[in-house]
């Protein structure tokens, strides 16, 4: 008897674990998918991406919903680059029930349409919280600055 309840035991948990990494990477797609829409320099596909009541934090300033970022600040930044480029790009990510959390650093590397090019070291934290099947970005905090020794 005590061997089939450690038995069940030790099943329940393996189905948990890989139910979490099933969530992790799910959450992980939806980083993925957001950072390729800043890549092809147009985010506006990005909308589904987050919850609608998502806060967006940047450099030290609220930049209200994504919605309204997308529309007074990336958006239009996006417009004004010929290129930009995520490297170095690392991901931990936790899930809590109807939440996750997400902590990126990377480095990015953008060329306007005038000037030169701009490279920046990064991290972004994030909350997402899940709705219905689907991972939504609740909210995004994001701050670079100049890479060392550049």
């Amino acid at each position: 008897m005590l061997t089939a309840v450690a038995l069940a035991g030790a099943l329940l948990g393996s189905s948990a674990l890989r139910a979490d990494e099933a969530e992790i990477k799910a959450v992980k797609a939806v980083l993925a998918a957001y950072k390729a829409s800043v890549e092809r320099l147009d985010s506006s596909s990005s909308v589904t991406l987050f919850t609608e009541d998502s806060a967006v934090f940047e450099n030290g300033a609220s930049e209200g919903t994504f919605r309204h970022y997308l529309g007074h600040h990336l958006g239009p930044e996006l417009k004004d680059v010929k290129s930009f480029r995520y490297s170095d790009y690392a991901v931990t990510v936790k899930v809590d029930g109807p939440y996750a959390l997400a902590a990126e650093t990377y480095r990015f590397w953008m060329e306007p349409a005038q000037g030169g090019v701009i490279e920046r070291q990064a991290v972004a934290t994030s909350v997402l919280r899940k709705e219905g099947n689907d991972w939504k970005i609740l909210q995004s905090h994001n701050s670079s600055r100049r890479p060392k020794g550049s």
